[in-house]
């Protein structure tokens, strides 16, 4: 049962035995999954509060 489970993971794409965890010394990974994301909720807020004050 398990071996055609596994026949069915698609060569090339990421599957759950070859993830690694994130590197927070390596810039790129640094700049996309924390600071990115925490500038465009912050973005976001301030683009709601103006939108919300102009009404």
């Amino acid at each position: 049962m398990l071996n055609s489970i596994i026949m069915q993971i698609p060569h090339g794409t990421p599957n759950p035995d070859n993830n690694n965890p994130v590197d927070f010394t390596n810039p790129f990974d640094l700049l996309v999954f924390l600071i990115l994301p925490i500038v465009l909720v912050v973005f976001y807020i301030i683009w709601r509060r103006k939108r919300n004050n102009r009404k």
